[in-house]
């Protein structure tokens, strides 16, 4: 019996053994892992591929849900064909299938308001402000919106929620490798450039994606990562989808003549307002809706009635207009017509976006800113000395030069136009046009289509570029416990033996009920002479001075510049007044200068 029990004891005990040697080895590969991808760049490149074929995956799974909804809820003759491209559909399903649609999406806003309240972070936010942190969770709810609003026929693309997948993926991976805050930021920049290269079959289109608008600075560090990673994300999704994203059909001067440089830059100009107005109609409709207190489950059933209603008409305002773009771009509009399908379209964007259908303005930005070319086109040969430019030129040219000013980017739009002709001729004046169209925007409007939305909401953010570290060093952050206090009823012989010369420069005083009242300097209790101070009142300074532990550390030197003053007591409230501690100028502003000189050298790779 002794035996047996004996023999189980150590039975159980070579187990318990056991897995503590299986948990062991569990857990010291993934940390030898996450030293090797911190300490070696190498490591950090295997990383980005990973994240590129995550992307490209990411796309391949959207684009056949997208694809498939489109042919089974609007009936359409072929699966892959994309619903703009249609000549004529059942108006019945162009009528109701957005407001079912419609009625679901409010269905689950509504349910996403009451028990996950708050934005979703996207990339350029993440990147901005929280070292590119998201939550993979967020990403794939922001996917499936995307694609069922773009299923049912909202006039939305779906760069928005490639965008953000890949970049939720590829945040989540960098977490789990714990990579130091910058790693973690162009991660995120390589999930967005592979879901995006891998969407339009355009790898430079991606990458640049990821520098301009997720990463928002170019550095030796994280160009090479980001090219990987979209050139990895194209492959993928190129072998997944059977051959990508075909090149787009039109006819593009070899040579471009030197009068088509001036027409090109005043179509971007024409672009840029034309960007402006989409974005206010947006906003504009949001605002309406939020003033007329529609619920906010019946705003995208609205929208959807919008949507039908013109859908009804030509099924070209519905989906993202992407199948349409690369079918139709070869076909030359009559200018009214042209103009009509512009306003219907830029119609039924803004009421998607505006009532609650979740995605972008990049792709229909795309479609847009063809027919703005082409009616800009019927325009432009009527000039006596501009015959010898096809229509398709200026209709590439506003395609770039719309998606500029709505989404930004000057040279990721270029790069797309020339990967997606495969026409370099015309290299110069799309880009001319695009620096025209983002000129503009940002003198007259100052925002793209994602800045300005942050914009409403209160977020100082004009960029992806870093500035989520200010918001980390805050006051409370930077305090040190305040040491020396006194009543404000001390009187000033008890003040100076107390605090003599050379013992502080400072101390903080507070009133009966423990609250600040102001600062003391013992150097001034010491002021020999007629009027010496007789109370700690005579000596008090910046009673109305101080900061609060939330502040920033650039609000806090400002603060230092307005109040004139080396040192401010940190305090918990306005009105409740209790010390928390101290702030010197001199260590704000050297915390400050640590943090620009560490930015600094994470942008030249050192």
């Amino acid at each position: 019996m002794a035996s047996s029990t004996v023999r189980r004891d150590s039975s159980q005990g070579f187990i318990v053994g056991l897995k503590r040697r299986l948990s062991a080895v569990t857990i010291d590969a993934p940390m030898h892992l996450r030293a090797l991808v911190r300490t070696d760049e190498l490591w950090l490149a295997a990383l980005a591929i990973l994240v590129g074929v995550l992307g490209g995956i990411a796309v391949f799974v959207m684009d056949f849900f997208s694809h498939h909804f489109h042919f089974w809820f609007f009936a359409l003759p072929h699966l892959g064909e994309g619903l703009s491209q249609q000549t004529h559909i059942d108006p019945i399903r162009a009528m109701f299938v957005p407001i079912l649609g419609g009625a679901l999406l409010g269905s689950i806003t509504w349910l996403l308001a009451k028990y996950r309240p708050g934005n979703f972070i996207d990339p350029v936010e993440a990147n901005a402000l929280y070292g590119g942190k998201l939550s993979l969770r967020d990403s794939v709810i922001v996917a499936a919106q995307t694609v069922l609003s773009n299923g049912v026929g909202g006039s939305v693309g779906m760069e928005a929620g490639y965008a953000q997948f890949g970049s939720g993926l590829a945040s989540w991976v960098g977490q789990q490798f714990r990579l130091r805050r910058n790693d973690l930021r162009i991660l995120v920049g390589c999930g967005a450039a592979a879901a995006i290269g891998g969407a339009f079959n355009a790898p430079l289109c991606g990458a640049f994606y990821g520098i301009e608008l997720v990463i928002g600075t170019y550095s030796m560090t994280s160009l090479p990562l980001i090219i990987i990673a979209s050139l990895t994300g194209t492959l993928v999704a190129d072998m997944l989808m059977d051959g990508g994203v075909k090149s787009l059909d039109v006819v593009l001067p070899n040579v471009v003549p030197g009068y088509a440089y001036p027409l090109a830059i005043i179509l971007g100009v024409t672009a840029g307002f034309v960007g402006i107005a989409i974005m206010r109609g947006v906003t504009s409709i949001e605002a309406g809706f939020r003033r007329a207190g529609v619920p906010i489950w019946l705003r995208p059933i609205l929208g959807g009635v919008v949507v039908g209603l013109l859908g009804s008409i030509t099924p070209k305002v519905m989906a993202s207009g992407n199948s349409s773009l690369h079918t139709q771009l070869a076909v030359v509009y009559p200018l009214l017509l042209a103009v009509t399908l512009l306003v219907m379209k830029s119609t039924a964007s803004a009421f998607s976006i505006g009532s609650g259908f979740r995605g972008g303005l990049f792709f229909a930005a795309l479609f847009m800113g063809s027919l703005l070319g082409r009616a800009y086109g019927d325009i432009a040969v009527l000039l006596p000395f501009a015959h010898g430019v096809p229509i398709g030129f200026y209709a590439v040219v506003g395609m770039a030069a719309l998606a500029v000013a709505i989404v930004g980017g000057p040279m990721t739009m270029t790069f797309l136009v020339l990967e997606s002709t495969n026409n370099f001729s015309i290299t110069v004046a799309v880009l001319a046009a695009a620096i025209a169209a983002s000129l503009t925007v940002r003198r007259v409007f100052g925002y793209s289509f994602t800045t300005w939305r942050f914009h409403l909401r209160g977020e100082s953010i004009r960029s992806a570029v870093d500035i989520g570290w200010i918001h980390n060093l805050t006051v409370g952050r930077m305090m040190r416990r305040t040491q020396y206090t006194v009543h404000e009823e001390m009187d000033i012989p008890a003040f100076k033996s107390e605090y003599p010369l050379g013992r502080t420069q400072y101390v903080v005083v507070l009133d009966v009920d423990d609250k600040y009242v102001g600062l003391a300097y013992p150097s001034e209790a010491q002021t020999p002479g007629e009027d010496d101070p007789h109370t700690i009142h005579d000596i008090l300074r910046h009673q109305d001075d101080f900061l609060l532990p939330q502040a920033t550390v650039k609000e806090a030197i400002k603060a230092f510049e307005r109040s004139e003053c080396d040192v401010l007591a940190v305090l918990d409230g306005p009105e409740t007044r209790r010390v928390l501690g101290v702030l010197t100028e001199q260590y704000a502003l050297r915390r400050y200068s640590e943090e620009l000189d560490q930015r600094r050298r994470e942008l030249s790779g050192e």
